[in-house]
């Protein structure tokens, strides 16, 4: 580390003054001088609802050495009241024990459902903003405490939309727009729109003139700016499994970079069946929680790529954990995400610490403040994420306009 000197000599000399454990914790910087060292303690826990995109659950836990962290949790009504029952969990922790608190928190929370929903977007949350508050302990950027980083950048694609989202030339049109005009060389559409031929939206079943309209979509777009850009298609688990396998087939002439949940995630066989049935890529992995519930998915190649979403499905640990699984495989990872710049960048530092990842999404380019919530600029260029040197997330929040953007009857952040 820039202005630590390490005597590299000292590592076998048997006779040195100091151990390993002193030389780890003087490159580190975990001396009293530059963050306090193993001796802090976490004194609160606290969240606010901004009103992004979607209500963005930003969480902050505080030190009796000073330091913050800041982290984001995938939105739900019962968040910030899960939050509020996990303080006492947390209080007088040391917060370097990431995952060891992790843990902690998922034993202590089975009751109100820790295998998945917003239980664990909940400690999602307090997860990322614990990996925030190691890094900025430590003085690292929160790739280093996930394993260091295989890229500067991490890719974003744009999730697009339209005023008539069922028009193939709109999608076209708004596609085109955003690759020559935003920089973007990966961009997303929901194809789950209504197309006019519906007949009983409750069965699932996707009759012929409504995946002729679907697969028009795929061909506009495609036909666009395939040539420059990656296109991707999201359906939402909105289809039986006959269904998402006709889908995908009337779409194999084209160039798609994947086809997004065709089934609804409960049931792996379904999805197996239907990811194998085809050569259109199928992704998967948002609302499938933790590396345990992602296993199957993995192991029985009912997937061409995983999509967790950070702030929702376990963290950033648990994300790389995830990676982990998918590269055994040889499957790579484009993560789903509709998070403020916070659970944005924690995403992008997963990103930036695996061999495997494709991307990160990008849900708010129509938002013009996405990027004031906080200090910093330029997040997103030339549609890649540009991953800090500075510790921890390398973002800080701009309280004001944390507070002009609250959700109704939420209070801002107590420093004390």
């Amino acid at each position: 580390m820039p202005g630590v000197p390490v005597d590299y000599t000292r590592l076998s000399d048997p006779n040195a003054e100091y151990t390993m454990r002193d030389l780890s914790a003087e490159t580190m910087g975990v001396t009293a001088e530059r963050g306090g060292g193993r001796d802090v303690e976490i004194t609160d826990v606290q969240t606010t609802l901004v009103e992004g995109t979607y209500p963005w659950t930003l969480v902050r836990i505080y030190t009796d050495a000073g330091v913050v962290g800041t982290g984001e949790a995938y939105w739900g009504g019962a968040v910030p009241e899960l939050i509020d029952r996990m303080q006492p969990f947390l209080v007088g922790e040391n917060p370097l024990d990431v995952d060891r608190l992790y843990e902690h928190l998922v034993q202590k929370m089975s009751g109100e459902g820790s295998i998945g929903g917003t239980t664990i977007h909940a400690i999602s949350g307090i997860e990322i903003a614990l990996n925030d508050l190691a890094g900025k302990i430590l003085d690292v950027p929160a790739y280093q405490l996930l394993g260091g980083k295989y890229r500067d950048e991490v890719r974003v694609y744009c999730d697009l939309h339209t005023e008539d989202e069922a028009d193939p030339q709109a999608c076209a049109a708004e596609a085109d727009r955003v690759v020559s005009e935003l920089g973007y060389d990966a961009i997303k559409f929901d194809l789950d729109v209504p197309s006019g031929h519906e007949k009983d939206h409750a069965n699932r079943h996707l009759t012929e003139p409504e995946i002729d309209h679907k697969a028009e979509i795929v061909r506009a777009t495609t036909e666009r700016v395939g040539d420059r850009a990656d296109v991707a298609f999201d359906c939402h688990w909105t289809y039986t499994g006959g269904s998402a396998k006709r889908l995908s087939e009337a779409v194999e002439p084209y160039d798609i970079w994947w086809l997004e949940d065709p089934v609804p995630p409960e049931n792996h066989d379904v999805q197996r069946e239907v990811t194998q049935s085809t050569a259109t890529p199928i992704a998967v992995g948002e609302n499938v929680y933790r590396k345990h519930g992602q296993r199957r998915l993995l192991e029985e190649q009912a997937v061409d790529i995983i999509a967790p979403d950070v702030p929702k499905v376990g963290g950033m640990r648990e994300g790389r954990k995830i990676a982990d699984l998918a590269d055994l495989y040889y499957i790579p990872v484009a993560m789903h995400n509709v998070a403020s710049p916070i659970g944005t960048m924690a995403s992008a530092q997963v990103g930036a610490a695996i061999p495997n990842a494709l991307a990160v999404e990008y849900h708010s380019y129509e938002l013009g403040w996405w990027e004031d919530l906080v200090e910093e600029d330029g997040l997103i260029e030339d549609g890649s994420m540009a991953i800090p040197e500075k510790p921890g997330l390398g973002l800080t929040l701009d309280m004001d306009v944390v507070a002009e953007h609250m959700v109704d009857g939420e209070t801002v952040f107590d420093p004390a």
